[in-house]
């Protein structure tokens, strides 16, 4: 007699699992998004990874579920920092916490197109001394072959696997013992366990909890490279963010130079901090000092034109804020942001409106900030502020100038951390005037600088001395 086939319904956004199908998912809300998946019993079968009770390799895990474990003091735990291999990737590095943790699962997402594999290969490649698996289940051998000759890195120890049955994937890991494991990706796995077609909610699940549990068992890291939705995250189950370690965002227009490496979970580190990278025909190169690709070339005059002072984790950088009020030509005024919360940018707009007395009501409003970063920290709001100002009035602020701020609704202007950080920075890259929050002055030596130090109380405090 046959065995019957089991079936469930699965979210294809957030991973809710339901016996039968539902028009609107009960987890988050979703429509039409439940899809029909073959699933088995919870049996162990042959193709999975095995987990085993210790392993004598460098920065092994040791199986917890065959201890018996027992309730102890927090002071009593016993804590070693983690091993991590530091990589010749200083931007990898930084966002990463210091390095790829030992035995840690990454997951790094991005558009199509954007460079994740270039970057992941590049990696690979850069490991030198490491002993490196780079399975791929979307391209061949001769693909990344062919990418590996325009970058930069050689290396003889780095192994191509073009395979996507997770079976046959730790069958060769158990031969060759790998160092570092790269997924490319992690959407294109197959587990045996499972009858599901791939890319299924159910396949993505096992095959990463397959991989994860490979890389606490034996100490090897795992970088899976995962697709996103439409939307901008990444695709299947939510929990499988949850899953991981550590999860990247790769950012950035196709058709611009630069790229972006965000930190959106990070249990190893801060999730504050960004690399900045460059596509060039060899490969993604580091920058090293991004603010100077954030401020464009520009002559001296043009109205509009604002610098600002932001901080990405421990990193200060000066971003140019670029904006055009013209007067609207329809009914409704437009408010068109591009890098910077709309949201804020309407706020400052009332601000303007209300406390400074600046009729925008019946303009329109566009804002960039250029270099293609979008900046999500209330410092820049004095910069966009005055950008918006200089528009309006048609006059232009000197280019040795920069704003570090936050505007509040009453058009106060308020204080923002790490000011010092800021002040060097722009002290370095040549700025002779910096406009500061006067409750930022307080215990701040200003003789020390170079640079002039102007600190305002409000908007309009600032819009007088910076534009008369």
């Amino acid at each position: 007699m046959a065995k019957k086939v089991k079936t469930a319904y699965f979210c294809q956004h957030c991973g809710f699992e339901s016996p039968k199908w539902q028009g609107k998912c009960p987890s988050c809300n979703e429509w039409n998004s439940f899809v029909e998946e073959v699933i088995q019993d919870e049996t162990p079968k042959k193709g999975s990874w095995k987990m085993t009770s210790s392993n004598d390799r460098s920065g092994g895990y040791v199986n917890s579920k065959q201890e018996t474990s027992k309730p102890v003091k927090i002071n009593e735990v016993k804590y070693e920092k983690e091993g991590r291999i530091v990589t010749q990737d200083e931007e990898l590095n930084r966002v990463l916490g210091g390095g790829i943790v030992q035995g840690s699962a990454v997951m790094i997402g991005g558009e199509p197109g954007i460079g994740k594999s270039t970057l992941m290969l590049q990696i690979a490649l850069s490991l030198k001394d490491k002993q490196v698996l780079y399975v791929s289940g979307e391209e061949s051998g001769q693909q990344i072959r062919q990418r590996a000759e325009r970058l930069p890195f050689s290396s003889e120890e780095t192994y191509v696997l073009t395979e996507t049955d997770t079976s046959k994937i730790f069958a060769h890991v158990e031969k060759m013992t790998p160092d570092v494991m790269v997924i490319d990706s992690i959407q294109t796995l197959v587990s045996p366990l499972l009858e599901a077609a791939a890319g299924s909610v159910s396949q993505v699940k096992e095959c990463a909890a397959e991989m994860i549990r490979f890389a606490k068992d034996t100490g090897t890291p795992v970088l899976m490279i995962g697709h996103i939705t439409k939307e901008g995250s990444l695709a299947g189950p939510k929990v499988l963010e949850h899953m991981v370690d550590t999860v990247l965002q790769f950012e950035g227009d196709r058709h611009m130079s630069y790229r972006i490496l965000r930190t959106i979970k990070n249990r190893f580190g801060s999730t504050s901090e960004l690399g900045i990278y460059e596509m060039i025909a060899s490969g993604l190169r580091e920058v090293s000092n991004p603010s100077e690709i954030l401020l464009s070339q520009r002559d001296d005059g043009l109205s509009g034109v604002a610098i600002g002072t932001v901080m990405e984790g421990n990193r200060p950088l000066l971003v140019e804020i670029q904006s055009l009020v013209t007067p609207s030509v329809y009914g409704n005024p437009q408010r068109s942001p591009t890098g910077y919360d709309s949201k804020r940018l309407n706020m400052l707009l009332a601000v303007l409106e209300k406390r400074s007395g600046y009729k925008l009501n019946f303009s329109d409003v566009f804002l960039n900030v250029a270099g293609g970063l979008r900046v999500e920290d209330p410092a820049i709001d004095l910069a966009v502020v005055a950008s918006l100002i200089s528009s309006f009035e048609d006059i232009s602020i000197e280019s040795t100038t920069c704003l570090a701020a936050e505007v509040g609704l009453g058009g106060e202007v308020r204080a923002v951390s790490r000011i010092e950080n800021r002040i060097v920075e722009a002290e370095k890259l040549g700025f002779k005037e910096m406009y500061i929050s006067k409750y930022n002055v307080k215990g701040l030596d200003l003789k020390k600088y170079k640079m002039k130090v102007v600190p305002v109380g409000t908007v309009a405090e600032m819009a007088e001395k910076l534009f008369t």
